[in-house]
């Protein structure tokens, strides 16, 4: 299922590094920049003459850091463009480097700590992918987000594809594994929100239809075909006047949407704003309306909107048919 749904995603004949070009320009940062709280819980393990491996590093977001702070730091990692982009971020710390290899094929990599961040859920055969982990060094960190990296645009994916998305391998299915291999772990709560490419986590998490499809479209989880199906998620928005959250417009207005291919919970989100019969909220709802960047405002035929409606900017005006 896992491949038919990438094959979906990516096309069935994948790239050679899919990678590479802007996903990895994504995962570049300044190796000079201050901890945040997970990179600072990383660096309490490592010495100052320490050797660090980072095994599937990518850019060096974050063994570079690091870097900074111990003896020497390898970056393991098969794909060609993300070697690329550590290069470019790397330009000047000379006790780093990058090893274009998949982790099962490197040869003769050994370091005080291996550290696998966000990775194995990538990894199919994970228990020689551990195995040789522990085997290259006395400490091994690995790193999982609570929530698989790939399956974070799962509601998204619902929403375009008609389909539940396959959960890859979590933390859930991790420790299972590194159990049965006899290495029973200290499980530590990273103390931040995860850090992703252009800013923390939680601070980019989608407040609006909109920004949830604009952030998906900036991954690699949309099919690039089905972009213009995903731009369309965000196409209804519904202001209602009367406390009765169910009425005949408003069917109505759901049924016609969906003669026309329009299916809510689908292709579009229908955010409803109810007045409850006080005419002088109009307003204060549309404006809210507005600044969620709805596409469309529909009042049913009420003359009261035409008291509020004022120019705002680039908002088309709302419809009463």
């Amino acid at each position: 299922m896992l491949r038919a749904q990438r094959a979906r995603l990516h096309g069935a004949q994948l790239s050679d590094d899919p990678w590479a070009g802007p996903i990895a320009q994504r995962f570049r940062a300044d190796p000079h920049r201050p901890l945040d709280a997970n990179l600072t819980v990383l660096a309490s393990q490592i010495r100052p003459e320490g050797v660090l491996l980072d095994v599937g590093g990518g850019a060096g977001r974050v063994a570079l850091p690091l870097a900074l702070r111990c003896r020497h730091v390898t970056v393991v990692d098969a794909s060609s463009g993300m070697g690329a982009e550590f290069a470019a971020v790397a330009a000047g710390i000379a006790n780093a480097r990058f090893v274009h290899a998949p982790w099962l094929e490197a040869e003769s990599l050994q370091g005080d700590v291996t550290l696998t961040s966000n990775v194995t859920y990538f990894v199919r055969e994970i228990v020689p992918f551990v195995t040789k982990l522990a085997s290259a060094a006395r400490r091994v960190m690995i790193t999982v987000w609570s929530v698989a990296n790939p399956n974070q645009n799962a509601a998204l994916f619902r929403l375009v594809y008609g389909a539940e998305q396959a959960p890859v391998p979590g933390y859930r299915e991790l420790l299972p594994v590194l159990w049965e291999l006899g290495i029973l772990p200290d499980v530590h709560v990273l103390p931040g929100a995860p850090q992703v490419p252009g800013g923390n986590m939680g601070t980019r998490l989608s407040q609006t239809p909109e920004d949830a499809v604009q952030l998906a479209l900036q991954g690699q989880w949309l099919g690039p075909q089905e972009h213009a199906r995903a731009r369309r998620l965000s196409v209804g928005s519904v202001l209602a006047l009367r406390s009765l959250r169910s009425t005949p417009l408003l069917e109505a207005f759901r049924q016609g949407l969906h003669d026309l291919g329009y299916v809510e919970g689908r292709h579009l989100v229908i955010e409803g704003r109810y007045a409850e019969d006080r005419y002088e909220r109009v307003a204060d709802l549309v404006t809210e309306l507005v600044r969620l960047k709805v596409d469309v405002i529909d009042t049913g035929a009420s003359p009261a909107i035409q008291g509020c409606w004022l120019p705002t900017g680039p908002h088309p005006p709302p419809t009463s048919d």
